[in-house]
């Protein structure tokens, strides 16, 4: 009995992209980019470590120290987080369920990558700006056409809570403007939720595209001077920019490492503060479980302290603490 052949890993990987993730399971164009590049980096790795061309790699050398070899090389020399290296292992494991049913003479090979573990990791108190410290940064002077995108921008992302993809991704034709004005987002897995603006929002968002008539109904909202969306890093540059103007009003901003996603944590602590149920608050950001949204319930020490003076203390007296005479003796005998 012959033995089966084996597809070539290159050939594998073109079918799960093409075939499996965009035509099979319709992924959104997010995750695919992003298993794009987890593959990306690990052909690289094979490159340096193996000695040969990415498209010489075969399944066979995935076993689990050379896996356990790139995600150390991805902590170590790329200095990604726990949470990174965990989705770059998910990515390659999804790829090695999908060729189990279709290499079955590597079936070990693929049964031992897939025991290499996720790695846990403490998980950090959500940081987020107070109230005062994000009407700083947003307050940017609006002289110009690009302080009126970013100061429109930065209002945005705070009345929503919307993702930096989210965000850049908005169009013109998915802002409603009315009595009862509202955003439309599109965030992960094709989910799509509409949020209300602030009136003052709305009367922006009004006046921009006053100023900017020549935007059409599928432009991107908030483009680059050349037409075309703002990207991750547009956003990030801007919101540096903004972080260090106000920082000559409120110093202390100076110490806190300031992200897009941050923004995000202060929309959802303000709707914590104001009395906003935790479920609703997961709506409101389109997290997958109630559960996320915890997070920001275990960063409110406000509303612990409100909790404790609840609380009833109790009525006991403390009594003083006498060392005994023999102090050396006592202290020696334990």
């Amino acid at each position: 009995m012959s033995k089966p052949i084996s597809p070539s890993f290159a050939s594998l990987a073109q079918e799960f992209f093409t075939d499996y993730m965009t035509r099979q399971r319709s992924l959104s164009p997010q995750t695919v980019a992003s298993y794009r590049d987890s593959f990306v980096l690990l052909l690289r790795f094979a490159e340096q470590t193996l000695g040969k061309p990415s498209s010489t790699v075969e399944l066979s050398d995935l076993e689990p120290k050379f896996i356990a070899s790139f995600l150390d090389h991805l902590e170590q020399d790329r200095g990604n987080s726990p949470r990174s290296r965990n989705i770059r292992l998910a990515a390659l494991r999804s790829f090695l369920k999908f060729a189990a049913r279709r290499d079955i003479a590597n079936l070990a090979v693929i049964e031992r990558a897939l025991a290499v573990p996720m790695k846990r990791f403490d998980r950090k108190m959500v940081g987020y700006l107070t109230h005062e410290q994000m009407l700083a940064v947003i307050d940017i002077p609006t002289s110009t056409w690009l302080g009126q995108r970013d100061h429109l921008l930065l209002t945005l992302m705070f009345n929503t809570g919307a993702r930096v993809s989210e965000i850049i991704g908005v169009r013109v034709a998915d802002v409603v403007l009315g009595t009862t004005s509202c955003v439309r987002l599109r965030g992960k897995g094709r989910k799509q939720r509409s949020l209300p603006l602030w009136k003052a929002t709305a009367r922006e968002v009004q006046q921009w595209l006053r100023v900017n008539p020549q935007l059409k109904e599928d432009w991107a909202l908030l483009p680059r001077r050349d037409g075309q969306p703002m990207t991750r890093a547009n956003v990030s540059r801007r919101l540096e920019r903004a972080v260090q103007a106000a920082t000559a009003k409120l110093p202390e901003l100076a110490k806190l490492a300031i992200s897009p996603h941050m923004i995000r944590h202060s929309t959802a602590m303000s709707l914590l503060q104001a009395g906003t149920y935790a479920s609703d608050i997961a709506l409101w950001l389109g997290h997958e479980s109630p559960s996320t949204t915890h997070m920001y319930v275990e960063a409110d020490l406000a509303m612990k302290e409100r909790a404790l003076a609840r609380l009833q203390p109790p009525a006991l007296n403390s009594p003083r603490y006498r060392p005994p005479k023999g102090l050396m003796q006592f202290l020696q005998s334990l």
